[in-house]
């Protein structure tokens, strides 16, 4: 059994390129090319695998091919146009269809290049270049900042611009659903003038509140108070503005009894289901950004589980789950930590403040003590008992990460643990903005 690794932060992030073709020839010559080149690879053989995958994992350029069976390369196309996640994502088009209606018909749907097949190699990888370069390049300075802007006008947090005598100089949309102030009634305002200060000298001023996070009454438009954590922090030293972040604590109490009342249980396993994982995760992801400190995610799938429930049956199949469940229980201890079950037979696991290593050997430990089960699987190509594929990503959360990434950075590691062999894990360090992952999967 390999170690877990993890990919070093000053590595440059890999380009990932999913090839869609029905042909196994054709999919083999263009992975290896694709990886010679130095791209994650990922393929499909059907438009409706390169859908889920495309949705997953977000490759940066597909190579798809026109004429499949089922849902064609045109169609296929448009669903990707059609859809948020995957309409920015270049295709190139790969037919033997060269006639012109056929060609036009393939940019209509919004494709970026259409390469005629047979493929002469050098031109795929010169096209390939070229989509990734121009893709890279329309990332400009002003795209970041509308990216930004954007972030921040949807953040869930209240985020206010502060001078040092405690004007407000800019408020965001969630201010309103904080304070009952709209942005634009905020602005001009004193900060003090909202702080509910009992404590001597606790409004004379921001010098007088402690740099950090501390937790504080806010008075709200109606009157009443809010206890909120207030983080504030030094945009830059020379221009004396602060950004001032509010969380509501009143409202995440409010969300965890609401939580503690509903169904959190997986009724077949016993650990969490998905909505109090994602509950979850969301309060220590924001956690984390206040803190500046490490998330990991482990996703975990049961290796052949579908040959194992045909083979033992279901109430098999369902035993074995629960076991599984009861190992990862056993591993997540913390009051920080949280085993559930995704769906099916994936589980996921989150370790707050636990950096990279720790959480590739915790993984470590959970792959050897579901193995160690003894759980006969009579049609496993791994093993001859039950294994589990695990992968970990570990991020330090900013405003500008979004969760999803870190599902998918987990999500690839995963998948890279099963191309690897099954019954291993594999590790990956997200950077800023999810710009580092983990090397070539294949679906």
């Amino acid at each position: 059994m390999t170690n877990p690794a993890t990919v070093p932060l000053a590595d440059p992030r890999k380009p990932a390129i999913l090839i869609v073709d029905d042909a196994p020839d054709n999919l083999g010559v263009l992975r290896s090319m694709m990886l010679r080149q130095g791209y994650q690879t990922f393929v499909a053989t059907s438009g409706d695998r390169a859908l889920e995958i495309a949705l997953r994992v977000k490759p940066d350029l597909i190579l798809l091919d026109v004429v499949m069976p089922g849902i064609d390369g045109l169609e296929t196309c448009r669903r990707l146009k059609a859809h948020p996640a995957t309409m920015r994502i270049p295709v190139i088009f790969m037919s033997a269809r060269g006639d012109t209606e056929d060609i036009v018909a393939g940019f209509d749907t919004g494709a970026a290049d259409y390469i005629p097949k047979p493929l002469r190699l050098e031109e795929v990888c010169a096209r390939v270049r070229a989509q990734l370069r121009l893709r890279t390049s329309t990332d400009t300075q002003s795209e970041q900042a509308d990216r930004l802007r954007m972030i921040v006008n949807s953040m869930d947090q209240g985020l206010l611009i502060v001078e040092r005598c405690g004007r407000v100089q800019y408020a965001n949309p969630a201010c309103d659903r904080y304070l009952g102030y709209a942005p634009e009634d905020l602005v001009g305002r004193s900060l003090k003038d909202l702080l509910d200060c009992k404590e001597p000298g606790c409004c004379e001023g921001l010098d007088a509140i402690s740099y950090g996070t501390r937790e504080v009454k806010i008075r709200h438009r109606d009157g009443g108070l809010r206890a909120m954590d207030l983080t504030m922090t030094p945009m830059h030293a020379a221009d004396g503005l602060f950004v001032a972040l509010l969380h509501d604590i009143t409202h995440h109490k409010q969300s965890e009894d609401a939580l503690q009342r509903a169904a959190m249980l997986d009724p077949l396993t016993q650990i969490a289901n998905r909505r109090h994982f994602d509950a979850f995760l969301d309060k220590e992801w924001q956690r984390a950004i206040r803190n500046a400190q490490p998330l990991s995610l482990v996703v975990l799938d049961v290796d052949h589980f579908k040959l194992y429930n045909d083979t033992l049956g279901h109430a098999a199949g369902d035993v074995c789950l629960q076991k599984v469940a009861q190992a990862l229980r056993d591993h997540a201890a913390r009051p920080t930590d949280l085993a559930a079950r995704y769906g099916g037979e994936e589980f996921v696991l989150l370790f707050a403040e636990t950096p990279a290593e720790n959480a590739a050997h915790v993984a470590e430990t959970i792959r050897a003590a579901v193995e160690a089960l003894q759980m006969p699987n009579p049609r496993s190509t791994t093993s001859t008992w039950l294994t589990v594929s695990v992968g970990v990503a570990t991020i330090v959360p900013t405003q500008l990460d979004a969760i999803e990434n870190l599902f998918v950075c987990a999500d690839r590691a995963m998948y890279a643990a099963k191309a690897g062999g099954r019954n291993r894990v594999e590790s990956t360090i997200v950077g800023a903005a999810w710009d580092v992952v983990r090397d070539a999967a294949v679906y």
